[in-house]
């Protein structure tokens, strides 16, 4: 099965099309030449990946510095902070690799998707490069927005609500670090992949896959795809947190609809001027 997976792979980077192909044409590699190519792929995604993780985990006083940054907009009296605990004797080292980790793949991610773009790109078109390259560079940046509206509001308010919730009914909040970390990890990363959906829905678009009418047709239920998103990634019912982490994302696929629909309108104009050109000739 994985053979056939890799021979599908392999396969894809080497049917190229035409406005790709070199004078002499296609060049057709070996299978065990593709195997090269992935090898060296999965050894640069590894020492990216460990090299980050050491540089996260070097710097892990600085980190940690960062990562209370949250609680303390949460609770600027130092409560919430001065209460989280450690609950093993090697927590520091498990705590810190933990972070290290996270910290490590978030760094190395935009190396690793470039990486595998670079072994992949063989099978595209010269129009689907020019949108997938500039795309890539999109993408990062709307991560990483997604990532520090997490970190200055969306964390600090859902630590704060569960915080007081936890006391309203009449329970004592111990929290460790170890946990705090995974919910810290999981709102930042989650929300700065919900802030990906319309670069996604762009060059799904671009690619020809999906038009204005399409995603017209299909609002209602991208919507409540988005809201059910916005509900798993901060599991809150406080309806400020909740608008504010799902609004900009709704707001964005609009914005994604009428693109598209100057896009086509656009390219519709080019043809007609192609055609019109074609009959006076």
């Amino acid at each position: 099965m994985l053979f056939n997976l890799l021979h599908k792979l392999f396969k894809l980077r080497e049917d190229r099309p035409s406005e790709q192909r070199d004078d002499s044409g296609d060049i057709v590699k070996p299978f065990l030449d593709h195997m090269e190519d992935l090898r060296w792929v999965i050894i640069k995604v590894i020492s990216v990946l460990l090299l980050a993780m050491a540089a996260a985990l070097y710097n892990r006083k600085e980190l940690m510095m960062l990562l209370k940054h949250p609680l303390l907009i949460a609770d600027p009296t130092g409560g919430i902070e001065g209460s989280l605990r450690t609950d093993t004797i090697a927590a520091s080292f498990m705590i810190s690799f933990q972070m290290a980790f996270y910290v490590g793949i978030a760094f190395a991610l935009p190396f690793i998707l470039y990486f595998i773009a670079d072994f992949v790109l063989p099978a595209l078109t010269k129009r689907e490069k020019r949108i997938l390259i500039p795309g890539f560079g999109v993408g990062v940046l709307f991560f990483a927005a997604g990532a520090v509206a997490s970190y200055f509001y969306i964390t600090p308010h859902t630590i704060s609500f569960f915080w007081k919730d936890t006391i309203d009914v009449g329970l004592k909040p111990i929290w460790t670090w170890s946990s705090y970390i995974s919910f810290f990890t999981w709102l930042t990363i989650g929300f700065g992949l919900m802030c990906e959906v319309p670069l996604i829905v762009l060059l799904l678009a671009g690619f020809g896959i999906v038009n204005h009418k399409f995603l017209t047709s299909t609002r209602n239920y991208a919507y409540v795809v988005i809201l059910v998103l916005a509900a798993v990634v901060a599991p809150t019912p406080d309806p400020v947190t909740f608008l504010i982490l799902a609004s900009p994302i709704i707001l964005m696929y609009e914005a994604c609809i009428w693109i598209v629909w100057a896009l086509e309108s656009r390219r519709r104009k080019r043809e007609k001027a192609a055609e019109l050109d074609d009959l006076t000739k």
